[in-house]
């Protein structure tokens, strides 16, 4: 059935892009044009205004023992979703002073994403799924140019993100199908998908790109008295955060106006940088190693190295190349680990006594993600010579190393996509197919059982 799916997803996706070279309508200008408004003449004040939605067709092969929303066992699932659903107003008041905000919804499917207490992932009780979902604000910060290029200064919930590139990747031009997630090292535990209160400095002396940032983490995880195992856990805390990312550009400059790093310029510019940088929490995690032993306290600390390449081969033809490639090194406590789902739809399994191959991470798609350990992560693609009409097709493939200290033994993982560019990042359909590990409970430890898989069909528009 998979194998069936796929197929005929990439006869669609072929056919629409070889029968498009001979459809284009002459006269007709589909280039992007930002939706701007001057304040000005000059246009050094103005109001720039950003909307964009990616929507997600997915088929999971899910993670055995997953139980569907009536409490059956469900081999596979098919849902339909809005991955991200956003909007994002710049206002440049003056020269020298910048408001950002930047609300929306994310992740909504046919039974998650709704608003507090109804019926959410997993859960039996009944209640009304995925509707009416809560916009929340993602970024609301100022700045001011201390020294315009050189150094500015903001405050507010921002997403001015040390560690690496990707931790500030921006959602509207991915190289791949999404994030990977080890990017995020907070992912809504201490951030607000990847944001935190706080003030940043952030500029560009020649070549030389920095971010530095000082948060106020949100509080998250139990009180201190309640930990009793010897396994890390967040913990209530009120400990600042620091964080950083220094980037070094060999070639075309990029724009920091906006945290947002770019994924893939798709040839438009040539860049190849390398980066360095930090996060850290004092007090984020504890554990206790015994019944009798006092509560340990643990400091957060994620370690990122990265690299990355991207660049036009043959400008007439379209062609270009993109590659990335991160190391982390995290430390968040002894044996920290937590599994994640994207658009999960079934977190709930079968006990291990009426089935010892169900799921150890949970239900439907979750696995470790995030957690005490390294992990590299790496993408390749390539944009192939456009069509008549101007579109293209860029084949892509990631891939993913994870050794975490509470499983003890490290785990590869593959994305294979295409993407058929149809206005470049601002009009695109995407389809990817992703693995990942699976593991079953051996005396209550993971153990590695096989992997699964997980085709998505994305629609990607930004204005």
């Amino acid at each position: 059935m998979l194998r069936k799916t796929i197929a005929s997803m990439l006869v669609m996706m072929a056919a629409h892009g070889l029968s498009a070279q001979g459809t284009s309508v002459p006269g007709v200008d589909h280039s992007y044009k930002p939706m701007l408004l001057k304040l000005d003449e000059k246009g050094s004040k103005f109001i720039r205004l950003i909307t964009w939605h990616q929507m997600w067709i997915t088929h999971t092969a899910n993670n055995p023992g997953t139980l569907d929303v009536n409490g059956n066992v469900q081999k596979s699932a098919t849902d339909m979703a809005i991955r991200r659903s956003r909007f994002l107003v710049q206002a440049q008041v003056s020269p020298r002073f910048m408001i950002v905000s930047h609300w929306g919804i994310n992740n909504q499917s046919f039974l998650n994403g709704g608003s507090a207490g109804t019926l959410g992932n997993g859960s039996s009780a009944t209640g009304q799924g995925g509707k009416r979902p809560q916009l929340y604000v993602h970024d609301a910060w100022t700045e001011f140019a201390v020294k315009p290029v050189k150094f500015h200064l903001g405050a507010g919930l921002h997403y001015w993100n040390g560690v690496s590139r990707l931790s500030s990747q921006s959602t509207l031009n991915f190289m791949t199908l999404d994030a990977p997630i080890v990017n995020w090292y907070n992912i809504e535990t201490t951030d607000q998908f990847a944001r935190q209160l706080g003030v940043y400095a952030k500029g560009q002396l020649g070549r030389f790109d920095y971010r530095i940032h000082a948060n106020k983490p949100f509080a998250f995880g139990s009180a201190l008295s309640a930990i009793s195992t010897p396994t890390a856990a967040n913990v209530l805390n009120e400990h600042w955060s620091t964080g950083g990312y220094f980037n070094y550009m060999f070639w075309d400059k990029e724009s920091n106006v906006l945290p947002f790093f770019v994924g893939s310029y798709l040839g438009a510019k040539k860049v190849f940088n390398i980066g360095a940088g930090w996060y850290s929490q004092k007090g984020a995690t504890a554990s206790k190693a015994s019944t009798t032993a006092p509560v340990k306290e643990h400091t957060q600390k994620n370690l990122g190295v990265d690299v990355f390449l991207d660049m036009p081969l043959d400008r007439k033809k379209g062609t270009a190349i993109s590659a990335y490639s991160v190391f982390y090194h995290s430390d968040y406590g002894p044996n920290y680990l937590r599994n994640i789902g994207i658009l999960n739809l079934h977190g709930n399994t079968q006990p291990v006594s009426s089935n010892p191959d169900a799921s150890w991470a949970g239900g439907g798609n979750a696995q470790p993600t995030l957690g005490t350990g390294n992990s590299w992560y790496t993408q390749l693609g390539y944009v192939l010579p456009k069509l008549k009409n101007g579109t293209s097709f860029m084949p892509y493939a990631t891939f993913t190393y994870k050794n975490f200290d509470r499983i003890g033994k490290a785990s590869g993982q593959f994305d294979l996509g295409m993407h058929y560019l149809l206005s470049g990042h601002n009009a695109k359909v995407t389809l990817q197919y992703s693995s990942r590990p699976v593991y079953k409970t051996v005396a209550g430890n993971p153990a590695r059982n096989g992997s699964k898989g997980e085709l998505i069909l994305q629609t990607h528009i930004f204005l």
